[in-house]
């Protein structure tokens, strides 16, 4: 590369400084001044890579490309110059050559911060959340020369999350406005699962710096976390507007608007991202994720193969497909599978989702016992993962039917709310509840949404339970609620999930199964809300969710005594309510369901008190949006091959019998004690 004389130093410096200023307020006027540099000193680097990052932020990345990669290749010692290359090809969406450029930059430079930026960035989209992480956290290291700040990215560096959480607490006694501090400590306490200090604390540092992108992006992720949906759409909302070709901003925007029920609008999103960015594998995964919910199946799995296509170890993708429940896999696709699990570089939750999904491909091919063993390896990876006590969720159930006694139902009786629009499905999940769903959502006075997180939320909340084994008041305080606070919470409720109804119909679904914990609560704030319970045979019911990887929560189901003893608990529940509030609770027993269709379908409307209309029966023809594992399976007639699925595998099932009791001989009623 030609460089100026001594004489031109002092000028070609000054014009090089200026042309740096000018990228990010008019990356216009930098090419121009680089450009002139150019004629006057041809091939200089450093104002080859200035036109370079003129170019691609002015929405040229081909031309910055065809400028920076002959540079690249000439003076592959040169940071700088490997660094522009990383961006340019991130923003292509040649992600995986990006990732190799970011490499190479900070193999030269590594406290080259806005590499360790682009590379978090293009793990993430190749689905490599851990490797995402470690470099987020470099990051957060390479751009403070603050030695406490150093020690405390270091701690993060390598999880020790209580020393770098003391560190950086203390640095803030004495720097309280250290934005960077602020968000390091926010991700500390992401990662201990406390989301709700790390989104006070992501509020806070954006306070005193509103411009900063990256502690906006956290906030906005906090609060998707948290089911704050609205929230988190108006935050990323404000970093799209600024930076709409962003892929990482462009993904979690489309999370967000499915979560909301927007689906045509979250895959648009996701189309017109992947036609910028086509080698994003885990933008694929969440695309397919979109189209299975609104029924495109075809086009669902064609995305799900393009992400294996990519990705080809991407166990997530693997267990999507199998999670269609429709699709059967070839010898082909287990041999891909089982040479995945082989791989020593393979991280748990690859291993744990590759391990359901050959679970699944096993049983479709009737290897029954090679199936279990997948299913179980699986199921003991992910019970590791999950904060989980059997004997804490005993204790909480036998607390509430120590609350709910006559007297305190005769005192409330005709307090809450009074509005009837809530139609709660709870119970265990694979129990059926999707197929009630599906039914209602078919009746012209009926909305299905989803799975509404907003009842546990509200509960946590009332008990001051922010995290598993932590005290709480919940439920005896509400005994001591007054008839406007029960009232208020009814109100609260409806205000919350008011974002999911899409249309007026008078009454909408809540299907999250979990809240059968809260029936209760569901009685005093909404009395004439209906409460369907979904019941299926113990067996039946629990090994299905045995074999189910959730996206999130159940954290019961992974293992066959906690399933067991999580399914006699509930039913010890609902006998309670049953016995303090007979007719309140309208069970369905999925067996009977799939055996006389019509009269149960019947006794279900009746109990919602709305009138019989045929379209129930045909719910299959109903093409509205289904979130659930179950999503395919409610989209055909009713059909009996699922009912004893169980009995494949019923001599590896010794533990779970164990565990239920007597619930098993006296199903489908209650054991009576």
């Amino acid at each position: 590369m030609t460089t100026a004389t001594p004489q031109a130093q002092g000028g070609l410096a000054t014009a090089l400084d200026h042309a740096r200023r000018l990228l990010e307020r008019d990356p216009v006027l930098a090419r121009q001044q680089a450009e002139a540099i150019l004629e006057a000193v041809p091939r200089h680097a450093e104002t080859t890579v200035v036109l370079a990052s003129a170019l691609r932020l002015s929405g040229e990345p081909d031309r910055a490309l065809a400028v920076i990669a002959p540079l690249a290749r000439g003076l592959p010692g040169l940071a700088e110059g490997q660094l522009e290359l990383g961006l340019t090809l991130a923003d292509l969406g040649r992600t995986v050559e990006a990732v190799a450029a970011f490499r190479r930059t900070l193999a030269l430079d590594v406290r080259a911060g806005e590499a360790w930026r682009g590379l978090a960035e293009s793990l993430d989209l190749l689905g490599d959340r851990a490797g995402a992480e470690q470099a987020l956290a470099q990051q957060l290291r390479a751009s403070t020369g603050d030695p406490a700040l150093i020690e405390a990215a270091a701690a993060l560096i390598d999880n020790r999350l209580g020393e770098a959480e003391q560190r950086l607490r203390d640095h803030l006694a004495d720097h309280p406005a250290d934005v960077a501090a602020l968000r390091m400590l926010a991700e500390t306490g992401a990662r201990l699962g406390r989301y709700e200090d790390a989104e006070r604390l992501l509020v806070g540092c954006l306070e005193i710096a509103p411009g900063f992108a990256a502690a906006r992006h956290n906030l906005a992720t906090m609060l998707y976390r948290q089911n704050k949906s609205a929230e988190a759409l108006a935050q990323i909302e404000r970093l799209t507007d600024r930076d709409p070709r962003h892929p990482g901003y462009a993904n979690l925007r489309a999370a967000i608007l499915s979560r909301l029920g927007e689906y045509d609008k979250a895959i648009g999103l996701y189309e017109r991202m992947l036609a910028e960015f086509p080698n994003q594998p885990k933008g694929w995964m969440s695309y397919g994720h979109a189209l299975k919910t609104v029924g495109r199946q075809a086009d669902c799995i064609a995305a799900y193969r393009r992400c294996l296509e990519l990705s080809p170890g991407l166990g997530e993708a693997w267990w999507s497909l199998a999670n269609l429940k429709t699709v059967r896999f070839d010898a082909g696709d287990r041999a891909a599978m089982a040479a995945g699990l082989e791989r020593p570089d393979l991280s748990d939750d690859d291993r744990l989702h590759l391990h359901y999904a050959l679970g699944k491909a096993l049983e479709d091919a009737e290897l029954y016992a090679d199936s279990f063993r997948h299913y179980a390896a699986g199921a003991a990876l992910r019970r590791t993962q999950v904060d989980y006590d059997p004997d804490e969720n005993h204790a909480d159930l036998v607390r509430s039917r120590a609350v709910f006694t006559p007297a305190l139902l005769a005192a409330t009786a005709g307090q809450g709310c009074p509005a009837p629009d809530p139609i709660f499905v709870v119970g265990l999940p694979r129990s059926g509840s999707t197929l009630i769903e599906q039914i209602l959502a078919s009746h012209s006075q009926v909305e299905g949404t989803m799975e509404l997180p907003d009842l546990i939320v509200m509960a946590r909340r009332l008990g001051g339970k922010a995290v598993r084994r932590a005290d709480s008041t919940y439920p005896e305080m509400l005994a001591d609620l007054s008839p406007q606070a029960l009232r208020e919470l009814g109100e609260e409720y409806l205000e919350r999930t008011r974002v999911q109804r899409k249309t007026d119909r008078p009454f909408f679904i809540d299907k999250m199964p979990n809240n059968f914990a809260h029936t209760g609560l569901i009685h005093l704030i909404l009395p004439n809300a209906k409460i369907i319970d979904a019941r299926r045979h113990p067996l039946g019911c629990c090994f299905s969710g045995f074999k189910q990887h959730f996206a999130r929560g159940q954290a019961f189901s992974y293992d066959l005594t906690d399933i067991g003893r999580y399914y006699a608990d509930y039913v010890a529940l609902m006998d309670h309510f049953d016995t303090v509030l007979p007719g309140r609770v309208h069970r369905v027993i999925y067996e009977a369901m799939i055996e006389d269709p019509e009269g149960q379908i019947r006794a279900l409307l009746d109990h919602c008190g709305l009138p019989f209309e045929p379209g129930c029966l045909n719910f299959h023809e109903n093409d509205r949006a289904v979130r659930t594992a179950s999503s395919e399976q409610v989209r055909q007639p009713i059909f009996k091959t699922a009912v004893e699925h169980w009995q494949n595998f019923e001599s590896d099932l010794g533990p779970l019998k164990q565990a239920l009791g007597e619930c098993l001989q006296t199903y489908p009623d209650p054991p009576r004690i």
